[in-house]
């Protein structure tokens, strides 16, 4: 059984790309890392909510890694201050001619900022090679050490890896037969001769290479944190991407045939498909039996690789252990499938239609099932977790037996006030919120609160303003602010209104979006939106100057009278 820290704390939720420390090349790293906890201590914040930071590919999204293990390099410090194989006027050459605002911009840009880490990172290894590897030095043994230690993932990782930019990028299951398999791919290596074998195997010892620096600098910032009083919450995705070495490398432990996703949802009015037909993630669905069969070893070993790094950690989707919308197509193929009906589908797909996997909740039978299965998975994630402090993102269409047995395994679940609603409607206060909860009033992937105020305040005076004057009297009420007359902007009075109720409600963890700590509006993520803008967003000041704003010390505050600053 896991249990929470006893204690009531406050926390925020910042990605890592987010934070603008000093001296971070356009985005934030496990140095910046530690700049922000520093920070959170002072303001009184005990928890420090991160999404997930395993290696993205080329959308950038940390929900589409292509690893379950390897961290992306972006988050390492590429200095010669936390890069020791780097010399100071090789950093001085790199970033000479690039524009200052490329570097401390509103915006990561990952044009600029992947291919200047990439070489930072090139060059330190040259140096590595020679002066350590090569002559079995100490920081060469330790090198040694870290690759022996990962080799249930590392030597597949770093063979896909350099396949993967040999292909440009391409997906695994369009390279040439001997490169779809990691014995097959490793046989091609060992018949290429002598000479281009060595280069190749070079050139997947700097992944690893990459790899071992960035577990270095993240094993320092977590016990910085420790350090400081401040606990590190990390994130799973439930899905892999397919695009990933877990996948290229562990084919049978999925079905690549399917992907998850969520049923139609008339929601987004931008998207024609997904209230046609649904979200397709492209996520492969897990084959169960086949995770069974090997004792959950490739989850244990996922869970044990965030345990690492993270005191807490986030499962997103947390509803897939039991059920998961599923479609029998990959996403490039959604626009083939727009116009047709069920039958033409079923036509193209040889009888497959999209449908809740394993099975739907449509009987008591089915729905026991489903329960009793998704606990078998997560009792197998609990066992690997440990002390690790688990939470399960149970946001959106929540079948009614699973929340209860989230509690009944002592995974903590989410409270957002405003979807928070008693049966006829009325507002469930903070005081009622189960002990084992998260309250936030936002994720990455919503709208912030002070957005979502003014959008009420702007919908309800229309003539079909019913339900925003609805919801913006539960948010009044939850604040216990005066719903008959609500304050027409997002005042430094509303704001504080907002702070207060989350911290004083009865969950555990009460965690604000950085943005909506400092009552912003910037937005991380736009679900089910292409947009440039996706994961790019930054703070909106850099660490030298967060910790000026007025506001901190009326937050800490806050954060003591609620009983969430500790002793």
């Amino acid at each position: 059984m896991n249990s929470l820290l006893h204690d009531r704390i406050a926390g925020v939720l910042i990605p890592i790309f987010a934070i603008r420390g000093k001296g971070d090349l356009g985005i934030g790293d496990a140095v910046s890392l530690m700049e922000f906890v520093d920070w959170a201590a002072t303001a009184g914040l005990r928890l420090v909510k991160m999404l997930p930071i395993n290696e993205t590919g080329g959308d950038h999204s940390p929900y589409n890694a292509l690893s379950s293990r390897a961290l992306d390099p972006t988050t390492i410090r590429t200095s010669p201050e936390a890069l020791p194989d780097l010399h100071q006027d090789e950093y001085d050459n790199a970033v000479r001619n690039i524009p200052a605002e490329k570097l401390d911009g509103a915006l990561v840009d990952y044009s600029v900022v992947k291919p200047l880490k990439r070489s930072l990172l090139e060059t330190a290894y040259e140096r590595f090679l020679h002066n350590h590897l090569s002559k079995k030095s100490r920081r060469g043994q330790e090198f040694l050490d870290f690759v022996e230690a990962q080799r249930d993932w590392l030597p597949d990782y770093t063979l896909f890896r350099v396949l993967l930019d040999d292909h440009h990028g391409y997906r695994w299951d369009t390279w040439p037969e001997e490169h779809r398999t990691p014995a097959g791919a490793r046989k091609w290596v060992g018949e290429l001769g002598t000479h281009k074998t060595q280069i190749f195997e070079k050139r997947m010892r700097f992944f690893a290479y990459v790899q071992w620096i960035a577990f270095t600098q993240w094993h320092q910032t977590k016990a910085h944190a420790a350090a400081r009083g401040v606990a590190l919450m990390g994130d799973i995705p439930f899905g892999i991407s397919f695009q990933s070495a877990d996948v290229w490398a562990h084919p049978k432990l999925f079905k690549t045939g399917w992907c998850g996703g969520t049923p139609a949802d008339k929601i987004f009015k931008h998207d024609a498909f997904v209230q046609r037909w649904g979200q397709n993630w492209g996520i492969p669905l897990y084959d169960w039996p086949a995770h069974r069969a090997e004792r959950f070893h490739w989850w244990r070993r996922r869970v044990h690789g965030v345990r690492e790094f993270f005191e807490f950690f986030r499962i997103d989707h947390v509803l897939g252990f039991y059920r998961i919308y599923g479609f029998p197509w990959r996403p490039d193929r959604n626009d083939e499938f727009l116009p047709l009906s069920w039958d033409e589908a079923r036509e193209r797909t040889g009888g497959e239609i999209p449908h809740f996997c394993p099975r739907p909740d449509d009987t008591l039978e089915n729905k026991e099932q489903n329960r009793r299965e998704g606990e078998e998975y997560l009792r197998a994630i609990l066992k690997e977790a440990g002390s690790g402090h688990i939470i399960g993102e149970d946001l959106g269409e929540v079948p009614d037996y699973v929340r209860p047995n989230l509690t009944e395994l002592g995974i903590a679940g989410y409270k957002i006030p405003i979807w928070e609603k008693r049966p006829d409607g009325g507002l469930i206060p903070g005081s009622d919120y189960e002990a084992l909860s998260l309250a936030t009033y936002a994720t990455h992937d919503h709208d912030p609160i002070r957005t979502m105020w003014e959008h009420l305040i702007r919908d309800s005076s229309g003539s079909h303003g019913d339900h925003a004057r609805y919801e913006l009297r539960i948010l009044c009420d939850y604040a216990g602010i005066p719903a008959e007359h609500p304050p027409k902007t997002y005042t430094e009075t509303v704001h504080m209104a907002l702070l207060r109720a989350l911290f004083e409600s009865n969950s555990r963890i009460a965690v604000a979006m950085i943005t909506d700590l400092f009552g912003r509006k910037e937005r991380f993520n736009s679900p089910g939106v292409a947009s440039g803008d996706n994961w790019t967003q930054r703070m909106h000041a850099p660490m030298s100057e967060l910790g000026k704003d007025p506001r901190i010390p009326r937050i800490r505050q806050l954060i003591q009278e609620s009983g969430r600053l500790g002793k």
